[in-house]
């Protein structure tokens, strides 16, 4: 049974969404305690990287430290950002901005302690990445993560920043 349980923390799921699901109208704290309203993100003429993520998770913290060693290729190459929502509690919630700081991670991140976000977008567990379009629409969705997802991801982003009709 525990091998059974092993196998299933590291399920995925992968989805290319065709559906024009976009960012719900939430407003949330960054980590210096201002208001952000989610759905301002894939709005701003920039591809977005949304991923989910906890103190407490493992592969959370290797799939946004390896995001991070990219960020700066990819906001070249892509111009897209990256924004990380932490879904820990209010217990844990103070334990956030000092990880991020240690880690030296220079993105967005949000708070999400009541798991209203979470919620909106059928979170159940992280780590979940969401990929969004320019438009605002969310066009694919990874659960769980493995060493060198974030190359599957890139590959979603590079589709998205090539000119249509090439």
């Amino acid at each position: 049974m525990l091998v059974f349980a092993s196998f299933l923390s590291f399920a995925q799921y992968d989805s290319t969404n065709t559906s024009s699901a976009t960012l719900p109208d939430i407003t949330v704290k960054n980590i210096d305690g201002e208001d952000v309203n989610l759905n301002s993100y894939g709005t701003n003429g920039k591809i977005t990287i949304i991923s989910f993520w906890a103190t407490w998770c493992k592969p959370c913290v290797k799939e946004l430290k390896n995001m991070n060693d990219l960020m700066e290729e990819w906001t070249e190459a892509y111009g897209v950002e990256l924004v990380a929502i932490s879904v820990d509690d209010s217990r844990n919630m103070v334990k956030v901005k000092p990880m991020v700081n240690g880690l030296g991670w220079d993105f967005d991140i949000l708070l999400d302690p009541n798991g209203e976000v979470q919620r909106a977008l059928n979170v159940a567990n992280p780590p979940v990445t969401f990929l969004i379009d320019t438009n605002g629409n969310i066009v694919y969705t990874h659960t769980g993560y493995v060493e060198g997802d974030e190359y599957a991801l890139e590959k979603h982003i590079k589709e998205l920043s090539e000119p249509k009709g090439k």
